[in-house]
């Protein structure tokens, strides 16, 4: 058989099958970190697709949750200190002016159940076809001194161009977690700007994932920002309960 016949008669499933013995016998397995992962690289090596339906947030959205006066106020005037210069803000610019505040008002950290936030931890999930690695924006994990289990991620908007879409790496950065946990759905968010997206992915079987994104909530909008609020207030209530599951 020529060469040209060989080619020919190659499948997908063929080179798939291929490129895997190679990688294998030269010993490099495909690695990508979090900030640079796109959804080409994604869908290279796991089997993952939205799911249209927002059906899945109305849970989370709809729970009773009341903001006071005094939270109210502080919503009111984070927009009132950025609103006009969030649009310029670079990755740190809005994570120190706007996201940290955000979130030190939600309040993560709880000595009782040995929870609390981390900025650019470290991670990583290998498999024999792929590795995903590298630092995350932020997460909210089981652990004081060091992160154990992760529960929740947020990925912000990146400046180089080529890598601008927060959305395939923060979609990396919860496979990762689900894998770790050995979890069947996980939460996060990501950022662009004002511009806040909800995301739940799902592990449907090995390397096979959906996820579902949220409606945007512009952060600069009181509204918006107060339902950006409540969100995180739920997800901070569940990891809670779910670590006090874990220790009974």
């Amino acid at each position: 058989m020529s060469l040209e016949e060989l080619i020919s008669n190659l499948t997908t499933e063929d080179l798939d099958l291929i490129n895997k013995e190679f990688r294998k016998r030269q010993n490099k397995i495909p690695s990508f970190q979090f900030s640079k992962i796109r959804d080409i690289d994604l869908k290279r090596f796991v089997n993952i697709k939205e799911n249209l339906s927002r059906e899945i947030f109305k849970a989370w959205f709809n729970e009773n949750i009341v903001i006071n006066s005094e939270t109210e106020l502080f919503l009111k005037e984070l927009i009132d200190d950025n609103e006009i210069l969030i649009k310029s803000y670079k990755e740190e610019d809005l994570k120190i002016y706007f996201i940290s505040p955000l979130l030190n008002k939600i309040n993560f950290k709880s000595f009782e159940n040995e929870v609390r936030g981390y900025y650019e931890e470290k991670l990583t999930y290998k498999t024999e076809n792929f590795i995903f690695s590298g630092t995350t924006d932020f997460l909210v994990s089981k652990g004081l001194t060091e992160s154990e289990k992760p529960y929740f991620f947020i990925q912000e908007f990146k400046k180089a161009e080529e890598y601008s879409n927060p959305r395939p790496q923060l979609l990396a950065e919860l496979i990762t977690g689900v894998e770790l946990n050995n979890w069947t759905f996980i939460k996060g968010a990501y950022i662009i700007g004002a511009i806040w997206n909800f995301v739940i992915l799902e592990k449907l079987g090995k390397d096979k994932y959906q996820y579902f994104i949220s409606q945007n909530f512009d952060s600069t909008k009181i509204e918006d920002l107060k339902d950006i609020y409540k969100n995180l207030c739920v997800v901070k209530h569940d990891i809670f309960e779910m670590v006090k599951t874990d220790l009974s």
